[in-house]
């Protein structure tokens, strides 16, 4: 239903903006190659989609197939908009005048106008075209550093200062450039925090996506070692497998792979950390999400043996989880840490000023620092790429938290 739906919007975008280029190309014969193009980008996405029915299958020119398509559709849609908002304030104004028997406007008024918004629609429209492309250029590997110092009164005095650093999504098997993703990991090193953890979707479908990549994420390290939690994609789910013992087979894969690099991967359990005569709690969940997205994760399991009054850390993938089950658990989770948005990887972000992302129609909560009753959500907008090869305004990111003690308060 979902791929039909998806036809017959493109199908009428391209009606639409072929009957908008037609008119203002006044027939001249570039119409025709701006509908050969059109064609072809929209044939060779379902052509690479055919020749790669398995999503397990990393596919360059897929990747590729997808981007060019993501490109034409949001410079068309931009367009349509432009062009679409001069056709009704046509309909209305034409309305009008019928109804009050005014006599009609010049057309040659009307043309000129209609020109003059079709080249102004073109030329915004080739700024998110632009960017897309630059996106699968080289924004994919544009790394941002966010730093949050949060302050906490329950926070154990020996973890003043203590310093997080929090990888997302890296979906390994999109990479192309290990170069680029070395950097990303030293860049990530050179922080010196205390604790680095992981919160999800290390491949994209299977396990063997890592091979060759191990060195590169096995040199992250922190004086309190690396700890990770699986995603929605680690499960291998979204792949075709010949029976559950292969499926089976690939996860204990993954498994023995994060042990080798030296993650300590926690499957709905819990570790302390100890500072002096003070402890931090971290928790972890395995997936579990809002919608269709699998529910894994046994909270209650995961925080086992822990009190309400401890002090704890939540790696939970899926930030629906928050919302749904844990900002109201007795438990008080102080501060979660998850992923999975991406941020869609296309958005316009200005610190302080502006955040904007197609993300923000899917998810309450899709990017960056949230508060409700004491208790911190961080949504990584992850580390690598997944469907569209690239970012675009949404960069990747590694973000560093400082853990403080609030003040006291005086009476």
């Amino acid at each position: 239903m979902r791929l039909f739906l998806f036809i017959v919007f493109i199908l009428l975008l391209e009606v639409y903006s072929f009957q908008l280029i037609r008119t203002l190309s006044k027939g001249h014969w570039w119409k025709w190659v701006y509908l050969g193009i059109s064609i072809l980008v929209v044939a060779n996405v379902f052509l690479q989609f055919y020749l790669y029915p398995n999503r397990a299958v990393v596919s360059g020119a897929r990747d590729l197939s997808v981007t060019l398509l993501l490109s034409f559709l949001a410079a068309k849609s931009i367009f349509i908009l432009f062009m679409l908002g001069e056709d009704i304030y046509r309909f209305v104004e034409g309305v009008v005048n019928s109804l009050s028997r005014k006599r009609e406007p010049d057309q040659s008024f009307f043309q000129g106008r209609r020109d003059f918004i079709a080249k102004v629609g073109l030329a915004v429209a080739a700024l998110p075209f632009g960017a897309i492309l630059y996106g699968a250029w080289r924004g994919k590997y544009d790394y941002q550093i966010r730093e949050y110092e949060l302050s906490f009164d329950d926070l154990p005095e020996a973890f003043d200062g203590y310093k997080i650093t929090q990888l997302s999504d890296i979906h390994v098997g999109s990479f192309d450039d290990k170069e680029e993703v070395k950097y990303a990991i030293d860049l990530a090193n050179k922080q010196q925090s205390d604790l680095i953890l992981f919160t999800g979707d290390l491949v994209n479908n299977v396990a063997s996506e890592m091979e060759g990549w191990e060195e590169i994420f096995g040199s992250l390290n922190a004086p309190d070692g690396v700890y990770s939690v699986l995603g929605n994609h680690d499960y291998g789910d979204y792949a075709q497998w010949d029976s559950k013992e292969a499926k089976a087979a690939n996860m204990e894969q993954l498994y023995k792979i994060q042990e080798d690099m030296g993650w300590r991967l926690l499957m709905d359990e819990n570790e302390r950390i100890t500072r002096k005569s003070d402890s931090i709690s971290i928790v972890g969940v395995q997936n579990w999400g809002g919608g269709r997205f699998p529910k894994y994760g046994d909270l209650e399991k995961a925080s086992a043996g822990l009190t309400n009054e401890e002090f704890k850390v939540l790696l939970s993938h899926d930030p629906t989880h928050w919302d749904l089950q844990v900002k109201d658990d007795e438990k008080k989770y102080h501060l979660t840490l998850s992923g999975h948005t991406h941020g869609m990887q296309f958005g316009i972000e200005i610190p302080g000023f502006i955040k904007l992302s197609p993300a923000w129609f899917v998810y309450k909560k899709w990017a960056g620092i949230y508060k409700e009753a004491e208790q911190f959500l961080n949504v990584n907008r992850g580390f690598g790429f997944l469907g569209y090869s690239g970012r675009a305004g949404i960069w990747p990111e590694i973000t560093v938290i400082t853990l403080r003690k609030s003040p006291r308060k005086l009476a």
